[in-house]
């Protein structure tokens, strides 16, 4: 009988650790990130997303984004942009809220997108018809090499996208 109790905790135990490290997300091949600030205006932006590595593997061919392609603009769950006012971005009007974040990248050229939808799964249950906001960019080529996908956001609203050797920025006020 104590052999059959020790052996129940022992199993117990083994179990609560692998929960335990199941739920521990930093270990993820794209570990969760988010970053926030305050801007002039009192407005707080917070992105919270996933990061994709990219592992010598070559960004619009074996990883994405793809060319003219929807992404979901991280890993995992959809990119989750918040403003806690109104804001515009790119010089448009976006309602404070919690937006998926998507892109589209083509000739060089980004369509940044704020979908409704803000709670999915990657990019698979996106709807154009869920778009709030859609403002387009000139993508850049970063000052240096980003393993991982980043966001930045500055003071002034200038918010990065910073994958592989592409930047992407656009402004926030």
């Amino acid at each position: 009988m104590k052999k059959l109790l020790a052996l129940t905790f022992l199993l117990g135990m083994l179990n609560s650790q692998k929960t335990f490290a199941q739920d521990d997300k930093s270990k993820l091949p794209s570990p969760p990130a988010k970053v926030s600030a305050t801007l002039a205006s009192g407005a707080i932006i917070t992105i919270d997303y996933s990061q994709p590595a990219v592992k010598g593997r070559t960004i619009g061919k074996d990883l994405e984004p793809m060319e003219g392609k929807v992404w979901r603009t991280g890993a995992n769950d959809a990119t989750v942009f918040e403003n806690s006012k109104n804001i515009t971005v790119e010089g448009k009007s976006l309602a404070a809220g919690k937006y998926a974040l998507f892109t589209i990248v083509q000739n060089g050229e980004w369509t940044i997108i704020f979908n409704k939808t803000w709670k999915q799964w990657g990019a698979f249950g996106y709807k154009e018809a869920d778009d709030i906001l859609r403002v387009k960019v000139k993508g850049n080529k970063a000052a240096s090499f980003s393993e991982r996908m980043t966001f930045m956001i500055d003071k002034s609203g200038k918010i990065s996208l910073i994958w592989g050797d592409n930047q992407v920025n656009f402004q926030t006020k």
